[in-house]
């Protein structure tokens, strides 16, 4: 199991249309708008890497107001 964070910029005004939309998405743990640099972040977990960037590629990127992704991967330390 791979896990992530990813960081997303919205148009303004959009964020919590687009944390809505997204904690919708299957592989989407949580989505919760927030304030600082980034409008949303999200929790996600796949399979593997690969379903991962689908995820976030095909999925998550496809919502409409999102400006910018920047995606995070949980690491074990």
């Amino acid at each position: 199991m791979v896990q992530a964070y990813i960081l997303i910029q919205t148009e303004v005004g959009k964020a919590a249309a687009v944390a809505t939309e997204i904690a919708a998405l299957p592989g989407v743990v949580t989505a919760e708008d927030v304030t600082g640099p980034y409008d949303v972040i999200v929790r996600a977990e796949a399979a593997d890497v690969d379903e991962l960037g689908q995820l976030v590629v095909a999925r998550v990127q496809g919502v409409a107001g999102i400006t910018r992704t920047l995606t995070c991967p949980v690491v074990k330390l």
